[in-house]
């Protein structure tokens, strides 16, 4: 599924939601089945199924990106932390990519740390509207653009 979504970035048919940026290695977008207003996702653009697979330039600027968007979560959810997961588990979704979420200051104790996934996978009714998304996705994608070092 993953490979599937990013052929769409490719093609340029996927919502502002889901091609917040796009960088060499890296396309990061909201997640689509959240009810947690800027849970992030940064995922592979090529298919791979596990770290020891990533380049010495993915891992580079994976690691730029990892700090670049958590200090734009910050920034537009005014979170205290981020959190950062990846498994590439699911069968659904066997492609490398890492949630990037915000750790809101009045975030539930029963919704922090692993227990964050109860926000992931939701009913369609809870989940995050895609209006949201794309104002989130708008807020954040300038500041991506800018060095962080300046902010």
């Amino acid at each position: 599924m993953a490979c599937q979504l990013v052929a769409q970035r490719d093609a340029g048919a996927a919502p502002p939601w889901d091609c917040i940026q796009r960088t060499e290695f890296w396309d990061i977008v909201h997640s689509c089945n959240t009810a947690l207003p800027g849970w992030l996702v940064i995922v592979a653009r090529r298919h791979i199924e596990a770290l020891y697979e990533l380049t010495t330039p993915e891992a580079v600027e994976l690691g730029v990106l990892i700090r670049q968007v958590s200090v734009a979560l910050r920034d537009v959810t005014g979170c205290l932390k981020t959190y950062m997961i990846q498994f590439a588990e699911a069968a659904e979704h066997p492609h490398v990519h890492f949630h990037i979420v915000p750790r809101m200051a009045d975030q539930p104790e029963e919704c922090r740390s692993t227990k964050v996934f109860a926000y992931l996978g939701v009913p369609e009714a809870e989940r995050v509207s895609e209006a949201r998304m794309n104002e989130i996705a708008a807020r954040i994608r300038p500041l991506l653009q800018s060095p962080v070092e300046m902010r």
